[in-house]
């Protein structure tokens, strides 16, 4: 489960996001939308760490991964996000683009190639 309490970020004066506060449990997908420049992928790097809120706290699975205390690559091994336009590979199909870190990254455990992208493709189509 991901817990955004408070979020805000500001670049110098402008206030980007304010004031976010919202939950998303285990397996729900969350679409964000709205006009470019209205803060969506601002929102998405600062869930994964890689924009600092300027104030509130993310929490995943019960810890503030806004503290500097913690292990951020051990969370992003279980966040996915998509960006449109950025860093997708063209001459793939999007559900290959989404499929393709946890094929990369995901322990194999005994499982074939096969029966791996049967369960990440059954996931992203979730």
């Amino acid at each position: 489960m991901i817990d955004v309490v408070n979020l805000t970020k500001q670049f110098g004066h402008l206030t980007v996001l304010h004031d976010i506060s919202l939950t998303i449990h285990e397996g729900e997908k969350v679409v964000i939308v709205g006009p470019s420049g209205s803060g969506k992928s601002t929102f998405l790097r600062c869930l994964n760490c890689m924009e600092d809120a300027t104030e509130g706290s993310i929490f995943f699975e019960g810890e503030d991964i806004t503290s500097y205390q913690v292990d951020i690559n051990r969370h992003r091994r279980h966040m996915g996000m998509v960006f449109q336009q950025f860093n997708l590979f063209n001459n793939m199909k999007v559900i290959d683009n989404i499929m393709l870190a946890p094929l990369r990254c995901a322990p194999r455990n005994g499982r074939t190639k096969k029966q791996m992208r049967a369960q990440v493709r059954e996931q992203a189509m979730a």
